[in-house]
């Protein structure tokens, strides 16, 4: 799979993936302590939907941009609001022509002691990115491999904090990557957050990366699993996930009602929304 992020920008898995960031950095705001995000695959930030790459596909239109104009129930509202008002602020005039990748909703987000490490291999993006956050003394933007952050960038000082790992799927081997990617981390700094994004399109390759997952020996893991289609017969992006390891414990419930809204407001014929815990000691 190709998951290059200028064609897919505000598509269905965004916004699934920045809601469930949003929800997680809000929880990490109700204690004073100061955390860290770690954003391991960061991108360049800001997509202009107006592009040739995101007009050439419009997933945005299906995404964000139907998510926009939904008539939502007043629980899930309220949980979208964070991720949904960094989006409007970037588009004062209405409408979405910007929209945030990861490192932007989640700066948004942050108070004053609170950081963000934006980590990203590709040397244009990496530029783009610095350019984006110059002066902006709680992010720090560094030019590496996502893969080699998770080994050499926790625990952060602050000790509490969450990992972003959100990779292309550019590559085979991705979901290893992945597994393998958490084991590290998880053996180094155990009491952290971590969300990892993953698509659903090879279904067996998901089933073995949860398999890994439960047999992996990390105490809580809640997979969020979003189906916006019935299986394709010709393999086809149906759907996203993701797996949340030592989540807040509010986040099932938060999930549980705000998942059937985003299913109702993005999904298509056979769609389908759950939590589903991998490990739970």
């Amino acid at each position: 799979m190709n998951y290059r992020h200028a064609f897919h920008a505000g598509n269905f898995a965004d916004v699934v993936k920045h809601a469930v960031l949003a929800r997680i950095v809000e929880y990490l705001k109700r204690k004073p302590g100061a955390f860290r995000v770690i954003d391991t695959h960061a991108g360049i930030g800001l997509y202009d939907l107006s592009g040739e790459e995101a007009q050439r596909t419009g997933e945005w239109r299906g995404g964000v941009g139907r998510l926009l104009e939904a008539r939502l129930p007043a629980g899930a509202a309220a949980l979208l609001a964070p991720y949904l008002d960094a989006v409007r602020a970037l588009n004062p005039e209405g409408g979405v022509r910007f929209y945030p990748g990861s490192p932007l909703v989640t700066r948004s987000l942050l108070r004053d002691g609170d950081r963000l490490t934006a980590i990203e291999l590709h040397p244009q993006d990496a530029l783009a990115l610095k350019q984006r956050f110059a002066g902006d003394w709680q992010v720090r933007v560094i030019a590496l491999d996502g893969w080699l952050a998770l080994g050499a960038h926790v625990p952060p000082k602050e000790k509490r904090g969450l990992v972003l790992v959100d990779p292309p799927f550019e590559k085979e081997g991705e979901f290893d990557r992945l597994a393998d990617g958490l084991a590290r981390a998880h053996r180094r700094w155990p009491g952290g957050t971590y969300a990892l994004w993953y698509p659903v399109k090879d279904r067996a390759a998901v089933e073995r990366f949860r398999d890994r997952l439960r047999g992996a020996g990390i105490a809580k893991v809640l997979d969020i699993a979003f189906e916006i289609r019935a299986p394709s017969p010709e393999p086809r992006l149906d759907g996203c996930g993701m797996v949340v390891v030592n989540p807040p414990f509010v986040l099932e419930d938060e999930m549980a009602a705000l998942l059937p809204a985003l299913r109702e407001a993005l999904g298509e014929d056979g769609a389908s929304a759950r939590t589903a815990w991998l490990t739970r000691q």
